[in-house]
């Protein structure tokens, strides 16, 4: 279960100065916001109106000595956080409750805040995301969606990931980051496609004639859901001696293919995928490819339609960055701290109308 957020926002440096303008403590407004935003409130306005409306239960843990902060200024004050180190306190909290992630497979991806765009620019994230335990680990802001390269060491760095699996689409497919995940004791599966041309025609051509031929193993999964029928079929190569690129990607066993075929009404479409592998397990290459959906399945997914991400329009100073790591923290606690059998829709709507099942979501207990 994870702990109790508020001795980690202690840890925060206020962005305001002294003076006799600052009214309200920095812990009671980040706690608020996150109270908010686990209860479905997405606007700053909402926010203020919530705080209000639970002013009573808010003094059960906050100090609120001038009141309810105003709309203004919880947007203010997130806005003007410092997002690196919101996002090491992140870190540290979930750290508390998940310390090792040896066995667990961490799965990087990247999402832009599209209600961000301000012109051609809005905030662009990197997330580390634990598909067995479905916890969001770290998060990390990109300057554009083509320096998630840059962003992807600066991640991991932030994580033990000993012992981890570490999965990462074609953007993070690159030798330094190969070189990275061996040398942290970490294994590797990484998506290949045409950013490396030769590469890919390679692997392409090499793993494509041996199944051609049957000469490799092959797992297969079947899955039918409302009409759609889709069968994928896992294949790995151990067998890599006379791939000429191998010294330059460290701790590279294996090359793997995925090939989905994909039937919905009368229509069916073929598509193949391939893979650089650092372990020569087929089971465990069909797993940790499945696997690496879930960031998208059970993070991007659910904070678009659940949080409704993608639609806030938070934008000043840091505001849409830390509102970000807002909802990644509630998803958290109502995955977590909450009755595994309710739908997540239903935990947020529980949190939005019971006190004591909010206040267990954030403390672990029942308010006395």
């Amino acid at each position: 279960m994870l702990p109790d957020p508020t001795p980690y926002f202690a840890d925060l440096t206020d962005p305001r100065r002294e003076g006799k303008n600052k009214l309200h403590k920095l812990t009671d407004i980040v706690m608020i916001v996150l109270c908010a935003v686990l209860s479905g409130i997405e606007d700053w306005v909402g926010m203020e109106e919530f705080a209000e409306e639970k002013e009573d239960w808010l003094r059960t843990f906050l100090e609120l000595p001038n009141g309810i902060p105003s709309h203004d200024t919880l947007s203010n004050v997130l806005g003007r956080l410092n997002p690196q180190a919101f996002a090491e306190t992140f870190q540290r909290w979930v750290q508390a409750a998940l310390p090792s992630l040896s066995g667990q497979q961490v799965c990087l991806d990247g999402k832009t805040l599209r209600g961000s765009r301000e012109g051609d620019k809005a905030v662009h994230l990197m997330s580390a995301f634990a598909a067995e335990a479905r916890w969001v680990l770290a998060q990390q802001a990109v300057d554009e969606k083509t320096n998630e390269i840059k962003a992807i060491p600066d991640l991991l760095s932030m994580l033990d990931i000993k012992g981890a699996l570490i999965s990462i689409d074609a953007m993070g497919c690159q030798k330094a980051i190969a070189k990275t995940i061996v040398t942290a004791q970490a294994d590797y599966v990484l998506a290949l496609k045409d950013n490396h041309p030769n590469l890919c025609e390679d692997v392409r051509l090499w793993l494509d004639t041996e199944n051609a031929n049957d000469r490799l193993p092959v797992y297969e999964t079947i899955d039918k859901d409302h009409g759609r029928l889709e069968i994928r079929r896992y294949s790995l190569s151990s067998e890599i001696a006379w791939l000429t690129q191998k010294p330059d990607w460290a701790g590279l066993q294996a090359i793997g293919r995925v090939e989905s075929i994909r039937t919905l009404g009368d229509k069916t479409s073929v598509e193949c995928r391939y893979y650089l592998c650092s372990f020569t397990d087929l089971q465990r290459f069909a797993e940790g490819v499945r696997q690496h959906w879930a960031i998208e399945n059970s993070q991007h997914w659910v904070l678009d339609v659940q949080f409704g991400e993608d639609a806030n329009r938070a934008r000043t100073d840091h505001s849409a960055e830390n509102l970000a790591l807002m909802r990644r923290m509630a998803l958290n606690l109502l995955r977590n701290n909450g009755p595994t059998k309710d739908s997540l829709k239903r935990r947020k709507l529980r949190a939005c109308l019971n006190d004591n099942y909010r206040f267990k979501l954030l403390f672990g207990t029942s308010a006395t």
